[in-house]
């Protein structure tokens, strides 16, 4: 390749060859010409040397033979500047933008202002643009999704954004995540700012226990506490975490008042509430601010729902609960082999987090079937005392959660049933999904429709075993009576 343009051929004329050589084989070994000669012709041979190619086109940009654009990249507010050696047939390829710079140049030298993050990967990205591949570290997604966006190298972006979307997982020395969100929110990526909540939601122990925690801003603060989908081990975990936030951060007293009047202290059992209020030193300075919240939760505490239902509005968010991963809210079930047969497990929970109730227990019992069909789709038995068939090999997977007995003391609440899933990603074990379903329905109906758990690596499967976590949240409800 060098020895060509030592030979007296234009740079120009070496990369253009060079890129028509790719694209007109990238079209003949994936056009439905090819495709279709194949099938006619079986003594027809493809050879790919599309590597080769890549490879020539990565050592051209490497040593800059027949460059006729230098890239001076700039870092801004320091001296630093990287010198890139360039094609302008690759540029004005890739980039409608640098398309748009080389137009208007006044000589061979295009001068461009980078802040540090995106200079210091600006060589990763003009790789990019030669080779059509990219290696990425958690670090560097923003920048160069950034650089990107930018030049409108779309196919670059949303690789980046898909990037992001499958990494939040992975680990990283101060996390991540809540850096991704705050970009998404800028940039005005909802899919990725939702993709970015939703895992901060789902796996909120670990974020908590994580020094990621204290960076999260005041709005994504707010925002988190007024989620009913949070999935943490208890309300007082939370408040703690959030007492631990306010003594790094510091907010204005606006700003601590109103994430203290989110936190849902119906949800804290008594002998904690009378802890906080007694040994927080956040809760002794803020007390006045949030005291008719703690009167209100003691009150549940202290009566049965029904009675508190005929004077107060128990449809509220301090009587809601969140996603409790706490023995008394509900209990894991690992199901070994899940593809087997039906299994049957049976656990405890609190009747409700009042204190009325909370020594009250309700036995419950799940069911987990993997190839279920409904009745509309099973076969039709004409032949007398023939058994209809529950499973076959065509169904999809159900699960059924169900108290064993009925109780008199089931009046005025319902049931939420919370199933979790767990999957591992990047080495760690985190929600995968969650299904939720009231006592009127007995199942999820789209509980795993899109698993495929025949496959030993199917991403909802731990070492071939599924992973489930089953919260039972008791809701409760405003009884239509006059005031007293």
């Amino acid at each position: 390749m060098v020895r060509s343009c030592e030979q007296g051929i234009p740079g120009w004329v070496y990369v253009g060859t060079l890129l028509l050589l790719i694209h007109f084989h990238s079209v003949t070994v994936r056009g439905a010409a090819l495709k279709q000669e194949v099938a006619l012709d079986n003594s027809v041979t493809v050879l790919n040397h599309s590597m080769s190619l890549v490879q020539r086109m990565e050592t051209l940009l490497a040593m800059g033979n027949g460059s006729d654009v230098t890239l001076r990249v700039q870092t801004i507010n320091t001296d630093e500047v990287k010198v890139i050696q360039t094609h302008s047939l690759v540029l004005t390829l890739q980039s409608d933008v640098f398309e748009e710079l080389l137009l208007t140049r006044n000589n061979s030298a295009v001068v461009l202002r980078e802040t540090p993050d995106c200079a210091a990967v600006f060589d990763k990205f003009i790789r990019y643009l030669y080779c059509g591949d990219i290696s990425v570290r958690l670090g560097q997604a923003i920048s160069l999704h950034k650089l990107a966006s930018k030049y409108h190298v779309w196919g670059l972006q949303q690789g980046l954004t898909q990037y992001m979307t499958q990494h939040l997982s992975s680990d990283s020395p101060t996390g991540h995540v809540v850096g991704w969100y705050n970009y998404a929110l800028q940039i005005g990526d909802m899919a990725l700012r939702d993709c970015c909540l939703q895992y901060l939601s789902w796996n909120l122990t670990s974020v908590l226990q994580s020094e990621e925690w204290v960076s999260i801003s005041e709005d994504l603060l707010l925002s988190l506490l007024q989620r009913s989908d949070l999935i943490l081990q208890s309300e007082v975990e939370l408040y703690e975490a959030l007492e631990a936030w306010i003594n790094q951060n510091q907010p204005v007293s606006s700003t601590v008042e109103s994430a203290l009047r989110a936190v849902r202290y119906g949800m804290i059992p008594p002998q904690y509430l009378f802890r906080i209020q007694k040994q927080s030193p956040l809760m002794l300075k803020y007390y006045e601010s949030i005291r008719d919240l703690l009167y209100l939760a003691f009150q549940f505490h202290s009566a049965s729902p029904i009675q508190l239902a005929k004077y107060f509005d128990v449809n509220c968010s301090i009587f809601t609960p969140r996603n409790y991963l706490s023995s008394s809210w509900g209990s894991p079930w690992v199901i070994n082999n899940p593809t087997r047969d039906d299994r049957s497990f049976s656990f405890q929970t609190q009747l409700g987090p009042s204190g009325h109730d909370s020594s009250k227990r309700v036995t419950w019992n799940a069911l987990f079937s993997p190839r279920w069909l409904p009745l509309s789709a099973r076969s039709t038995y004409t032949e007398l005392g023939a058994m209809q068939p529950t499973r076959t090999d065509g169904g999809r997977p159900r699960i059924i959660v169900t108290p064993a007995t009925s109780s008199p003391d089931f009046a005025g609440v319902s049931f939420q049933k919370t199933v979790i899933v767990m999957a591992r990603q990047q080495g760690k074990i985190v929600v995968r999904h969650v299904y939720n379903f009231h006592q009127s329905t007995e199942e999820a109906g789209d509980f795993l429709v899109d698993a495929d758990l025949q496959r030993r690596a199917s991403e909802y499967l731990i070492d071939s075993s599924l992973y489930l976590h089953i919260v039972i949240k008791p809701l409760y409800h405003t009884l239509l009576v006059a005031r007293k």
